[in-house]
C-alpha cells in the first residue's frame, strides 16, 4: 500500500504481512538522542502495517535513520477526530498500527488521547512500548523529591490564566512539573517566582538528551536571574521541576479553608457543634480544634 497525502485522502485498506498481533502500539521515541530508541520498538516500527505519525515529516526522517519503510497517516490535534473512523475500521479488521509522537511518549501533552480510548472500547488490544521521556528524565536528574509529583503540562499561554493556575497549585505539597517553550520560558519562571515564592527549589532541564542539554537547580528567583544573564539559555525545549509547598504554607492554606467553611456553616444556623462535626468530616482537622476555631468566629 501507498501513504495517504493530505487531509482529504480516501482512506485504504493496509496489508497485514507481519509476525506481530493486531493491536495499537503507543510506541515512545527519542527525545533528542537517536540512540535512545528501544529495540523493541525499532521491531515493532519495522513490522507494523502503518504508522500514526504527530507530523509525518519528522517521523520520516526517523524512520529513514533507522532505514524503516512504513505506510504513514498524520494524526494531530486538528485532524484527530476525522482520522478516527479508519483507524478504528483498521485495528477492527486486523491491522496493526503504531502511534508516535513527534518526540518521547505519546499522549503526554501529544495527541491520541481519543484514539486509544475508541481503541479500547471496540476492543482492539492496545500495547504500550515504554521508552523515552522528558517528564521522567527531568524528574530523575533535578534532585527533587520523586515520591510523589504532579505533572501540569504547560501552563496557560495568557498571563492571567497561568497566574490563576499558578495560585491554585501554591500549596500542593507534591513535585510540580511543568513543560514550556523557548518563548514563553522567561514570562513563566518570573510568575512561578512572584507567586510560588523567589526562595522555592526548582530545576531547569533544558534539551534534554540533545547537543546543548542544560540541567541547572538553584531557587526560583535565583533561576530568573540566570535566564536573564545569557539569551542562549532560553532557546529550546524545556521542563520545569520545582519542589512542592512546605509545610507551613499548606498549614496556614487549611486553617484559612477551615475558618472559611466554619463562617459559612455558622452563617447558615448551624449550631457550634453541628457546624463542627460537618467541617470535620470535610477537611480532616480535628474536631477539638475546630471547636475551638468556631467559638472564636462567634465570638
Amino acid at each position: 500500500s501507498t501513504a495517504p497525502g493530505g487531509a482529504g485522502f480516501q482512506y485504504w485498506r493496509v496489508r497485514q504481512t507481519v509476525s506481530i498481533e493486531p493491536a495499537l502500539y503507543i510506541v515512545a521515541t527519542p527525545i533528542g538522542n537517536l540512540g535512545d530508541i528501544t529495540l523493541r520498538a525499532l521491531e515493532v516500527l519495522r513490522e507494523v502495517a502503518l504508522i500514526a505519525a504527530e507530523d509525518t515529516r519528522h517521523t520520516r526522517r526517523l524512520l529513514e535513520h533507522f532505514k524503516i519503510d512504513r505506510p504513514l497517516v498524520s494524526l494531530h490535534q486538528h485532524n484527530e477526530r476525522q482520522r478516527l473512523p479508519q483507524l478504528l475500521a483498521e485495528l477492527a479488521g486486523g491491522a496493526a498500527i503504531a502511534l508516535v509522537s513527534d518526540a518521547g511518549t505519546p499522549l503526554i501533552s501529544d495527541p491520541g488521547f481519543p484514539l486509544v480510548r475508541a481503541a479500547r472500547r471496540q476492543g482492539s488490544r492496545v500495547i504500550p512500548l515504554p521508552g523515552p521521556s522528558s517528564l521522567l528524565a527531568a524528574l530523575a536528574v533535578a534532585g527533587l523529591p520523586t515520591d510523589r509529583f504532579v505533572f501540569e503540562g504547560f501552563l496557560p499561554a495568557r498571563n492571567q490564566a497561568r497566574r490563576q493556575r499558578l495560585e491554585a497549585l501554591a500549596t500542593e505539597s507534591r513535585t510540580l512539573v511543568f513543560f514550556e517553550s523557548s518563548h514563553r520560558i522567561g514570562e513563566t519562571m518570573a510568575a512561578m517566582a512572584a507567586i510560588l515564592g523567589p526562595e522555592r527549589p526548582a530545576a531547569l532541564a533544558r534539551e534534554l538528551t540533545k547537543l546543548y542539554e542544560q540541567v541547572y537547580d538553584d531557587t526560583l528567583g535565583a533561576l530568573v536571574d540566570w535566564l536573564e544573564v545569557d539569551p542562549n539559555r532560553c532557546r529550546g525545549e524545556f521542563v520545569v521541576v520545582v519542589a512542592g509547598a512546605p509545610q507551613q504554607d499548606q498549614e496556614v492554606s487549611q486553617g484559612r479553608e477551615a475558618r472559611q467553611l466554619l463562617e459559612i456553616l455558622l452563617e447558615e444556623g448551624l449550631p457550634v457543634k453541628q457546624a463542627t462535626r460537618v467541617a470535620a468530616r470535610l477537611t480532616g482537622i480535628k474536631r477539638n480544634v475546630l471547636y475551638r476555631l468556631a467559638l472564636e468566629i462567634q465570638g
